[in-house]
């Protein structure tokens, strides 16, 4: 058009040059949401499953190596393992215990010193227990302890150490921190089914009107198998070994032939509350690590079919959302108030199953005797965990919000007498096997009353009192509404929901 001048659109200016790189910020700015958004809601598991966590753990199992060598297996020896070294004092074991206990940022950041001179974060944790052995006389005055420094280590491979670690770690982090939390959940919709087992619902199979229940017994079948996974969790083997590069106690046997070394190492790892494994090549198979992260990928699929099922009765409005003073739901549609803690807890749990179930087909294999695959692996328990149990505490807090209810439920259940079709061709039936006359055909003379098209009660009473039944049966069938079709269901949760 002539006056016009028509351009194109130009990006916005940018000055890169000037542009603060976040990865310098101080404090440092977390690469995840797990560490900077939802940092409140997993920080319990840092304890458990971060990178200093792992180097704790390491310590704590090279320093109860070390006592072991010089004081005895637990039930197997009363004496040193290896011949000649010192027998520690009660001071000597408590000031070794004391590096595993004290070790905190200065720690770490010595530790992460040492590391990168040795290139090898085994091999540091090591020189880190060393330098403390050697300073101890400072401490401890007149000790032996220094003449024990070249037993830390000792016959030991890496994997030695890490495999009890982690199994320290993992079942630190389910027993208390992740069960808990589930187990909290699980008592809750218990709870929840117990105060709702009488309130009747239309059920939809199919996504279409059904057999009425009511919203207990729905929250107590989830409730009852999110338990039934919990107590697989809760049953859970956590197992180690110390048997050193091949699994064959090599250089055990060389050092010291004397020692019955597959006695003492499952002395060892029984004391640190661990099961044994006799068995492996340089690692400890990790097939109990992938049990278990099964389990809790289980757990995590059955709260994921709790979340979409809550989400949906949302959206049915049998449940509403009790807002939360001052939230938004929608940054334009001021009256919506969104289902986003089971939203955000769906998608936590795909993600958690995701990496659990990555851990559970990566860890269970290993070139010959050993590759690297499991070590990078294993450094993404945490996230995976983390993901559950932010899903947990979101399920957990959704729930906290909701209210039944009941007046709609009733509603839709009035308008669906149809539902009543099932009772009536059964009762037809057990009509007809009693001797009754004229009860020929029930299901198909009920489908032709009620499939594709609704039927009140005035019409079902009628269709009910030309059947012909016996009176008890009629009268009983004219009594029954689709808010009282709800068979047992209020009994199923008093007896069977544990």
């Amino acid at each position: 058009m002539r006056g016009v001048t028509s351009t194109s659109p130009q990006p916005a200016p940018t000055n890169d040059q000037n542009r603060v790189n976040l990865a310098d910020v101080t404090p440092p700015i977390a690469l995840g949401p797990l560490d900077g958004r939802y940092r409140g809601a997993v920080a319990p598991l840092v304890d458990h499953l971060s990178e200093a966590a792992l180097n704790r753990a390491r310590i704590h199992v090279e320093v109860e190596w070390l006592i072991t060598l010089c004081n005895g297996a637990p039930g197997v020896d009363d004496g040193a393992v290896v011949p000649g070294a010192p027998t520690l004092t009660d001071a000597e074991i408590a000031y070794l215990r004391q590096i595993p206990a004290t070790f905190g940022a200065d720690q770490i950041a010595e530790l992460g010193a040492i590391e990168r001179e040795t290139v090898h974060d085994v091999k540091a944790v090591e020189y880190f227990i060393k330098r403390r052995i050697a300073v101890a006389p400072d401490e401890l005055g007149d000790t032996n302890l220094p003449a024990a420094s070249e037993l830390v280590h000792f016959a030991c491979t890496s994997e030695d150490i890490n495999n009890l670690s982690y199994a320290l770690m993992v079942r630190g982090a389910v027993v208390d921190v992740w069960l808990p939390a589930a187990e909290a959940l699980a008592d809750q919709l218990a709870e929840m089914a117990r105060e709702h087992a009488d309130v009747p619902m239309l059920s939809r199979t199919h996504g279409q009107p059904a057999t009425p229940t009511t919203m207990g017994k729905e929250i107590a079948v989830l409730a009852h198998r999110l338990r039934r996974q919990l107590r697989r969790v809760a049953g859970a083997e956590f197992l180690g070994k110390l048997n050193g590069a091949t699994g064959t106690y090599g250089a055990h046997a060389v050092a010291v032939p004397g020692a019955d070394w597959p006695a003492v190492s499952r002395a060892f790892v029984e004391h640190l509350g661990l099961t044994w494994n006799p068995l492996t090549t340089q690692i400890e198979s990790h097939d109990w690590q992938a049990e278990v992260y099964a389990d809790v990928a289980r757990f995590n699929r059955i709260l994921h079919n709790l979340a979409t099922d809550v989400w949906t009765y949302i959206s049915l409005g049998f449940f509403t959302q009790i807002p939360v003073a001052g939230a938004t739901g929608s940054s334009t549609m001021p009256h919506k108030v969104n289902p986003i803690r089971f939203e955000n807890a769906e998608a936590n749990l795909e993600i958690s199953c995701s990496l659990l179930d990555t851990l559970s087909a990566t860890l269970v294999t290993s070139r010959l005797q050993r590759d690297l695959t499991d070590s990078t692996t294993q450094r993404n328990i945490g996230p995976a965990f983390g993901h559950s149990l932010l899903a947990i505490d979101n399920v957990r807090r959704g729930l906290k919000a909701l209210a039944v209810n009941a007046e709609l439920m009733a509603d839709d259940l009035d308008h669906n007498w149809e539902v009543l079709g099932e009772p009536v061709q059964s009762a037809m039936r057990a009509a007809s096997v009693a001797g009754v006359e004229g009860m020929e055909n029930p299901y198909e003379r009920l489908k032709e009353l009620t499939r594709g098209q609704r039927v009140d009660g005035e019409r079902m009473r009628e269709f009910v009192a030309g059947l012909g039944l016996p009176d008890d049966v009629a009268a009983r069938l004219a009594a029954l509404t689709p808010a009282t079709y709800t068979g047992i269901a209020a009994r199923l949760v008093e007896d069977y929901l544990d």
